[in-house]
């Protein structure tokens, strides 16, 4: 028997009352009882005990909350404070599905377009905050390069550029800001630049980062409606190999482009027509004397 009439009690404590296996008496009269999901359990054990008498159970009534004081606890509906597990799981789980077959869908059929999607997005909201800055750019050319393609730039492109033409150049390995995502730097590099070179090779076409880079500097292109796309083909790739790459094809069909001398050509005709699309000011897009050579 258990007698705990008048103790100001609002929770009964279901472990305290399991504790007594043989409990087949119990006075719960005059207390502050609360009748919401809390004394839940308790409900539907007084209603289904058939070795305990809870004394004068049907006359315990709610003193919280406000709403319910005074309501007969035995009428509480309990209905709403039990949880279906199962069906929780089977809708987590169906939904979690869904969403991997979803996702798993777009990605495989449609990769290219979610990812360049993605960074028009970055690229706009970009674009959004450097209006909000006053003009002026750090540089006059971001270079987008592929690794292999890493020592032309470092012994023929940056020596002539910054040394003999003196045009200030933002490099990957160089200027990028150490601990800063390195999306965010190919951002603020390109947009921080007049003008965007992009070297072009076949290492260059498969490389995912450097078709990052041409994307942001395409969205700038076309946004911007001014000639800060410069492309610079280091060797001869036919039009049926750029077809994988729609974007570049439709860039090059677009725009004039130069093309690197074969070995043993004079490069000073390429060298002076770089210096042309470097000096062009942001004016409109349109063509200038740069036709591929």
């Amino acid at each position: 028997m258990l007698h705990v009439s008048k103790n100001s009690l609002s929770v009964i404590n279901e472990t305290v009352i399991q504790s007594f296996p043989t409990l087949i008496y119990l006075d719960l009269r005059g207390n502050y009882l609360s009748c919401d999901c809390t004394n839940a359990w308790f409900v539907n054990w007084t209603l289904s005990s058939n070795d305990t008498e809870v004394e004068s159970a049907y006359d315990l009534t709610c003193n919280y909350p406000d709403k319910l004081k005074g309501h007969k606890l035995l009428d509480l509906d309990v209905g709403s404070c039990n949880v279906d597990v199962g069906f929780f799981c089977f809708l987590s789980t169906t939904t979690l599905v869904l969403v991997t077959l979803l996702g798993s869908f777009l990605f495989h059929f449609l990769k290219w377009q979610v990812i360049y999607a993605y960074y028009l997005l970055f690229a706009f909201i970009h674009d959004n905050k450097q209006q909000r800055k006053p003009k002026g750019l750090q540089y006059d050319a971001f270079i987008s390069y592929n690794v292999h393609d890493e020592l032309w730039v470092m012994r023929e492109l940056l020596p002539q550029l910054e040394d003999e033409q003196g045009w200030k150049l933002c490099l990957h390995h160089r200027d990028f800001e150490p601990g800063k995502p390195i999306m965010e730097n190919i951002v603020d590099g390109i947009y921080n630049s007049r003008k965007t070179i992009c070297v072009i090779s076949r290492h260059y076409l498969e490389s995912e980062w450097c078709s990052r880079e041409i994307q942001i500097a395409s969205f700038r292109l076309f946004d911007e409606k001014k000639d800060v796309l410069i492309l610079v083909f280091l060797e001869n790739i036919p039009s049926h190999q750029l077809s994988p790459y729609y974007r570049m094809k439709r860039l090059i069909q677009k725009k004039t482009y130069l093309s690197w001398p074969k070995p043993g050509e004079d490069t000073r005709v390429f060298w002076q027509k770089l210096r042309v699309a470097l000096e062009t000011k942001g004016t409109p897009e349109m063509e200038h004397p740069l036709a591929g050579i």
